[in-house]
């Protein structure tokens, strides 16, 4: 089993900055997939960003693209989240993903995130 830890979110004004943290410990030795995804109240759960642990390469959702970045440190197993230029839309409680070859997926228990205007 893979537990993730996260860490980072808050309350912060439109046009602001957070960086979410996400920490994987236990059988992580086959990592596929990391990344990020957000619930607002009465909607589904939807795809933010994500990163391949192999090349590195990242997928952003349109709505984020050119403000979030995500990025990953091997050594500690950890996947981040920049977000800038904050909308209030942005508001919502973000879950961190992690999916292994198998495909086994674990997920973390969420950090909210406010954007007010």
């Amino acid at each position: 089993q893979v537990q993730l830890v996260e860490s980072g979110g808050g309350l912060v004004q439109a046009g602001g900055s957070l960086k979410l943290s996400c920490a994987a410990s236990g059988r992580t030795f086959s990592t596929y997939v990391m990344g990020w995804y957000r619930q607002s109240p009465g909607k589904d759960r939807e795809f933010v960003a994500h990163i391949t642990w192999t090349d590195g390469a990242t997928y952003y959702a349109d709505s984020v693209k050119g403000r979030f970045t995500i990025s990953r440190d091997d050594a500690k197993n950890t996947v981040f989240l920049q977000m800038d230029s904050l909308k209030p839309e942005d508001t919502a409680i973000y879950y961190c993903k992690y999916t292994s070859y198998g495909p086994r997926v674990s997920w973390g228990q969420g950090t909210q995130v406010t954007v007010s205007s």
